[in-house]
């Protein structure tokens, strides 16, 4: 579904309406036309365009029409250039994956902040769910703790049922904890539809892809590692996604990895060394996804250390 659909092969679209100042500088300027003409040409058939929720609402719960005319010239923008479109909500209020960034915390032990994520997605729903064709949803990125995943389930299901009233046809994207892990694919609830994919998340090894990180307690930022250091390979891949993989085919899915990359720490070679063997694994198994990230956010395809290999990187995203 998702490679007929054209959802099989995207970029992200990081920082522009999440994970930033929210300046109006940044918001018009970051990410223009030009990008989604660029990605076109690179032969990718969808972005994914993390958004958080005060794009689109105040602190109040109040929509911000101006938000939402934000996410539907990138929809235009998108179609205009050939591309589908991952609307995934980044940030939610009461709830972020990003613990050291963000401060926003409750959402799964409060009922009112849960109420608020529904009727968030009943309006994007109502204002998107009328062009399933290229317009998918990612319900939220990155639950994080395992203690989560029996509320998130339940949350999941009920926001669904209540999108699928306005949205019934919209490809959804719902991922699990551990940040969206592969290896808690198991743990979700078995899809409330036809319609809805289970999503991962894929740094791994996290000691290579993300050496160097200054934003997490999880690495050394003086540690260094080579690709064949990591004991990355297409076996490895193979290994870590299988439990994924199974609980997709067991419940009549598909598998989207939402999030995949290497940080610009990593030499231009070994990057295209990882990337050749995710790639593998994802075309083998039929797997969508989006890399992390066209722009900057420390991961940026644009970043001149790729000049040199660009053309190969580009053929196994």
């Amino acid at each position: 579904m998702l490679k007929d659909k054209g959802f099989y092969k995207g970029i992200n679209l990081g920082g522009w309406l999440s994970q930033c100042d929210y300046s109006e500088d940044r918001l018009n300027n970051f990410i223009t036309e030009n990008d989604f003409k660029t990605i076109s040409e690179w032969g990718a058939d969808h972005v994914r365009i993390p958004f958080d929720y005060n794009i689109i609402e105040d602190k109040d719960g109040n929509y911000i029409e101006s938000g939402f005319t934000r996410l539907a010239d990138a929809v235009k923008l998108s179609k205009k250039y050939g591309l589908n479109v991952v609307l995934d909500l980044h940030k939610t209020a009461g709830f972020s994956f990003d613990y050291y960034g963000e401060n926003e915390s409750g959402f799964f032990d409060s009922e009112k902040f849960q109420e608020r994520f529904y009727k968030l997605w009943e309006q994007v729903a109502q204002r998107f769910g009328n062009d399933p064709d290229h317009i998918a949803f990612e319900l939220l990125n990155e639950v994080t703790d395992e203690a989560f995943i029996e509320k998130w389930n339940r949350i999941a299901r009920n926001c669904i049922e209540r999108i699928r009233k306005f949205a019934p046809d919209t490809i959804i994207l719902v991922g699990s904890y551990q940040n969206n892990s592969a290896a808690t694919v198991f743990a979700l609830d078995p899809p409330y539809d036809d319609k809805v994919i289970y999503n991962m998340h894929c740094y791994d090894p996290l000691k290579f892809t993300h050496q160097g990180a200054y934003w997490t307690d999880a690495i050394d930022p003086d540690e260094r590692m080579s690709f064949e250091d990591s004991g990355c390979s297409e076996e490895f891949f193979e290994e870590f996604f299988a439990s994924a993989i199974k609980k997709a085919e067991d419940n009549n899915t598909e598998l989207y990895c939402g999030e995949y990359g290497v940080i610009d720490v990593v030499s231009a070679e070994d990057t295209l060394k990882w990337l050749k063997c995710i790639n593998a694994v994802f075309e083998k198994h039929g797997i969508g996804r989006s890399i992390w990230s066209y722009k900057e956010m420390d991961f940026g395809l644009t970043s001149e250390r790729l000049n040199s290999v660009r053309g190969d990187i580009l053929k196994y995203i």
